[in-house]
């Protein structure tokens, strides 16, 4: 079985295709190629998880009217032209998307070589290249039900909820032994991250809430971003730092820290969150408000509105408001096991293999 797999620019489109890759290596034994561009961070993390890859050139549409874009549509043209060079060199039984500007003229390509085709839509919001390439393809892999809603009647056919695709090391150790590998006592754990970077309001007001506050009655885990790391160290260096306070740059094992958590404050990012609900933990979600059709705040509204998670604005965070919605949450102990119950619930833990049944049923047409 050969598969090609299109998807790039960021980790939230290249982690989930590198998911789908590793399964269907390992299991189907799969001889797997990416098509990524250069400039994207799949140029860096494909090869590094030991997969070849060949290169495209093409970028986003400028959404005002400028002449730029002329160069934009040469270059998508060109993109499809190659494509269906590597399509017809490769020759795969199945062409799989999962975003990013890369994606659209590789599924294009690969719909008017008739190879099979699958996207994978991460996020509630389906972004621009998705709803562009979604006429091209078999199967629309969707994450969360309410995508439906956004997608025209048309495509709606395609859509098969399968959620995203999860870490499989973090589904398969207990809250209980990743406790104990820790090295944590009985008090609450709260695990707050902004993303592989960071994100400079949640760590600067973290180190706030750190400088302000008594934290005593709660372990902390705090993954500062890399670029925010040695100013939140100078900023919180008065305060004693012991087991109770883990400050990182960043949290290198989320396998265990994860599953150890009894809350989570985090960005809303769409593995974020379908990790989160993949283990059932409760969260207080700050959606960025610097993404693509605002999607993390639909993302967000999607768990608080089944009590699986609170929202808490960039425009409402403070080191009042985030200690505030700290305690209120894990002081209502019955409310907490309610939100770990109903993140439980809409939670998927089977997405890969999920996405790998629809592929190989693609295969067997």
């Amino acid at each position: 079985m050969k598969v090609l797999i299109s998807g790039g620019g960021t980790a939230g489109h290249i982690n989930p295709a590198l998911a789908i890759a590793q399964k269907l290596q390992n299991e189907y034994n799969a001889e797997i190629l990416f098509i990524g561009t250069e400039k994207g961070l799949e140029n860096e993390l494909v090869p590094k998880a030991g997969f070849k890859i060949e290169y495209i050139e093409v970028s986003g549409l400028i959404r005002k009217l400028t002449l730029k874009n002329v160069t934009v549509v040469k270059k998508y043209l060109a993109a499809i032209s190659k494509s269906k060079k590597i399509i017809k060199d490769f020759a795969p039984d199945v062409c799989i998307g999962t975003g990013g500007y890369v994606c659209a003229p590789v599924m294009s390509a690969a719909h008017s070589l008739k190879i099979p085709t699958l996207i994978h839509e991460q996020n509630v919001i389906p972004g621009v290249t998705v709803k562009l390439a979604a006429r091209f393809c078999d199967v629309l892999a969707i994450s969360f039900s309410d995508t439906l809603k956004h997608m025209k009647p048309d495509v709606r056919k395609k859509c098969v909820l399968t959620g995203n695709p999860i870490r499989e090391k973090m589904l398969s150790v207990s809250k209980e032994d990743a406790r104990i590998s820790l090295g944590l006592d009985e008090r609450p754990l709260v695990v707050i991250f902004g993303g592989s970077l960071g994100a400079a309001i949640i760590s600067n007001t973290t180190a706030e809430l750190i400088n302000s506050f008594d934290l005593s009655k709660i372990q902390l885990i705090f993954g500062t971003g890399k670029r925010y790391y040695a100013s939140v160290l100078d900023k919180i260096s008065s305060k004693p730092l012991g087991y109770s306070i883990k400050v990182v740059p960043y949290i290198n094992n989320m396998e265990e820290v994860l599953p150890a958590a009894d809350l989570c404050i985090s960005r809303a990012g769409a593995l974020t969150v379908s990790e989160l609900t993949a283990l059932g933990v409760p969260s207080v979600l700050i959606p960025s408000p610097n993404v693509a059709h605002n999607h993390q705040t639909f993302n967000a509204r999607a768990l608080e509105s089944e009590g699986a998670s609170k929202m808490l604005p960039e425009s409402e965070l403070t080191k009042e408001t985030l200690y505030e919605t700290i305690f209120k949450i894990l002081d209502d102990k019955n409310n907490l096991s309610k939100m770990s119950e109903n993140s439980k619930r809409i939670g998927i833990s089977d997405g890969t293999q999920k996405i790998c049944e629809q592929i190989l049923s693609l295969i067997k047409k």
